[in-house]
């Protein structure tokens, strides 16, 4: 049975191979297609991604340590079904030692000059699959109003006492996804 979680809780997540499934709904009527990234930014306990190749996204689908596989860009939010739009595969077996903590965001492209913001998304969730079982074990759908924000911090996976958590995180910010690479790392971004 998979647990429903609330904004700021805790789980043990007790599994080494999983699918990080991210999903929305966008509303229609702003001129423009939505096109929303889910992204990983793989820190250290100084916070920081040690080299950019940990920042994974449709543009660097595999982190260099194998552990984190981006499955491809969904440039509309409308080719799900009904499922996840965006998936990110996760073997925690494989992580860089350095790694403590995976922190999951969406971010929505081009958001300031086509007038979009969170508050024009719906049905918005983060939930962690059983790659063994493809059994889904945790989901968290954003209930929050986000009416300014153009990038939320969904969820992370992080490292406690030796053993991975996953925490309900639901942190809009009304910034780019540039901000967040400006926060997470310090190096020079090779293009």
């Amino acid at each position: 049975m998979a647990i429903n979680l609330q904004k700021g809780q805790k789980i043990d997540i007790g599994l080494s191979k999983m699918s990080v499934g991210l999903g929305w709904t966008p509303h229609e009527g702003t001129g423009f297609d939505f096109d929303l990234d889910a992204s990983a930014f793989m820190v250290d306990a100084g916070r920081l991604i040690p080299d950019e190749k940990y920042f994974v996204f449709y543009g660097n689908t595999d982190s260099p340590d194998t552990a984190l596989h981006h499955t491809g860009d969904d440039p509309t939010g409308g080719n799900s079904a009904g499922g996840d739009d965006e998936t990110i595969q996760v073997d925690l077996s494989k992580i860089d030692p350095r790694i403590q903590e995976i922190l999951f965001v969406v971010t929505i492209y081009d958001a300031t000059p086509r007038r979009q913001n969170f508050g024009q998304v719906r049905d918005s969730y983060i939930r962690i699959v059983d790659d063994s079982t493809g059994l889904e074990v945790a989901k968290y759908e954003l209930g929050e109003d986000f009416s300014i924000e153009t990038a939320v911090e969904f969820g992370r996976l992080y490292k406690k006492d030796g053993k991975w958590k996953f925490e309900a995180s639901g942190i809009g910010y009304k910034e780019e996804l540039a901000f967040f690479l400006s926060k997470y790392y310090k190096g020079q971004i090779i293009k």
